[in-house]
């Protein structure tokens, strides 16, 4: 399937269309059908949970937050294909991903509320922090490739970024360096067609990402990132790819961020009715949702209050979250070095001087 759908053949890999019904039969990938239902309750789970997180942001109940509404499937299937001892580098638009690695709801809101601790992912095994510097996070990715292979183990790394992130250095040089060393990383970029408010058009002249691969000499592949079949064989046999040595590949995984940015970004600015509509008939859990009912793996009397059932279990953890007492100061200044440096130890006196001075004019 990766050589069919090689970049250079101009060919994006899909197995569904828009409505869920599927149109190549020999590519469907293996996976129980209680597995497949559970992903689809997995990424419902995960885009309410990102719904809400974007209404406790807009009450004033957390910081600033990139919605992943419209990209579950790219999460949902990388779910399905990574294994415990396997390493996930995110970005910082994962949140399917990051609960299937082990990382808890209340994790993620603890980051988001800015606590230390919650970028610590105590039950998540090879889990890297949420990375939102764009695209650093590929040259770790690159170097964690390159000491599985020279540790000789079983493990694959799954790394994130965003179509903006292709235009940064860091992407093409960890590319160039996990290519020469044959690291078994699998690139995923998710095009979500805009870098913020930059369309695709304005950051490439590439007639896509997956075509990139080329220049590096490791394999690429355009997938429809909407429908959860096609990143689900792509990510199995991409993961097969890594294991036996043969090195990197990048996939380009064709989606649309169906929110903001983040939720200090107004993409009514820069983006129009027609357009929204239009992706919005691609819509990834509307897909996988027709093709459980139309197979009788999921009736929708059965499903009437999922969500509502997802709600109050998600505001039940939202809400002991924010019941997380004060974090001490420390935490803002110690886990950027081993040894906080002296600068850092002088801008740590320097602050609790002026609280404590805050405090005596208060």
């Amino acid at each position: 399937m990766l050589k069919e759908f090689d970049a250079t053949k101009k060919k994006i890999f899909r197995i569904m269309d828009d409505d869920g019904r599927v149109i190549s039969e020999k590519h469907l990938p293996e996976i129980d059908d209680n597995l497949l239902i559970k992903a689809y309750h997995d990424m419902l789970f995960a885009r309410t949970a990102d719904r809400m997180t974007v209404s406790y942001q807009r009450q004033g109940r957390i910081f600033t937050y990139p919605p992943n509404d419209g990209q579950e499937a790219i999460h949902g299937a990388a779910a399905q294909v990574m294994r415990h001892e396997d390493w996930l580098v995110p970005a910082f638009r994962e949140m399917g991903a990051w609960l299937a690695k082990g990382a808890t709801l209340k994790d993620i809101f603890l980051y988001f509320m800015g606590y230390e601790v919650g970028n610590s992912w105590p039950a998540a095994n090879h889990m890297l922090p949420i990375s939102v510097p764009i695209a650093s996070q590929l040259v770790h990715a690159a170097g964690i490739g390159y000491a599985i292979k020279y540790k000789k183990q079983d493990e694959v790394v799954f790394a994130f970024v965003g179509d903006g992130g292709t235009s940064e250095g860091d992407f093409h040089e960890a590319l160039n360096f996990a290519a020469v060393w044959k690291a078994p990383v699998i690139f995923i970029v998710q095009n979500n067609q805009f870098a913020i408010s930059v369309p695709f058009r304005m950051q490439t002249a590439s007639d896509g990402i997956a075509i990139k691969a080329q220049a590096y000499g490791m394999p690429g592949i355009q997938v429809d990132g909407n429908d959860f079949f096609a990143m689900l064989k792509t990510l199995q046999e991409a993961s097969q790819y890594c294991r036996t040595g043969k090195g990197p590949l990048l996939i380009e995984a064709v989606t649309y961020r169906k929110g903001a940015h983040t939720t200090s970004d107004d993409p009514t600015k820069y983006r129009t009715k027609d357009e929204e509509e239009k992706w919005e008939k691609k819509d990834p859990l509307k897909r996988l949702k027709n093709y459980l009912v139309t197979k009788d793996l999921l009736k929708e009397e059965d499903e009437k209050n999922r969500e509502e059932q997802y709600r109050l279990e998600i505001d039940r953890i939202f809400t002991e979250a924010e019941k997380q007492p004060a974090y001490p100061l420390g935490d803002a200044f110690k886990y950027l070095y081993a040894e906080m440096p002296d600068d850092l130890q002088k801008q740590k006196v320097d602050y609790e001087k002026f609280l404590l001075w805050k405090e005596s004019n208060s």
